[in-house]
């Protein structure tokens, strides 16, 4: 966890909290609908848990969240400014962690013909997407791990 926890003021850390509430409460709603049509033919609970796991494929290797988390956070960001950020990652993984996410859609790789040529990497409206649905969860997680605190 790191330190010190962010302390908000009360009425905000309630206003999270009500967005993570009302999240929850989508997500099962989501989960019974396709529920409702995934139990028959060869939509079975077989094919809704493979169609899961290929959809998430993305966030299952080493890297990629911090990577998304780092642009989703900070923004636009050069290649060394995003090694500076993410401790421990090696040059190499994060060249091909940005390739992948790339052709996966998630991140856009801007050239600035320059003198001298510049490159950022910027999250396409699909890669904003994922962190707009991805925030209450990682605000949850802030929240249980006490990252996150109300002010009293």
């Amino acid at each position: 966890m790191p330190e010190p926890a962010l302390t908000i003021p009360k009425d905000s850390f309630e206003a999270v909290q009500n967005h993570i509430d009302s999240t929850i409460k989508s997500g099962s709603n989501i989960r019974d609908i396709l529920g409702n049509h995934s139990n028959s033919g060869p939509w079975d609970t077989t094919w809704e848990v493979q169609a899961a796991v290929e959809a998430l494929h993305v966030f299952g290797s080493r890297w990629t969240i911090e990577i998304l988390s780092t642009l989703y956070i900070a923004g636009p960001r050069r290649f060394n400014e995003m090694k500076g950020m993410l401790t421990g990652i090696s040059s190499r993984t994060l060249s091909d962690k940005l390739r992948f996410l790339v052709e996966e859609g998630l991140v856009i790789r801007e050239v600035d013909d320059g003198p001298p040529i510049r490159v950022s990497y910027i999250l396409s409206e699909h890669g904003r997407t994922c962190g707009r649905l991805l925030s209450p969860l990682v605000a949850h997680l802030k929240i249980k791990n006490n990252s996150v605190r109300s002010k009293n």
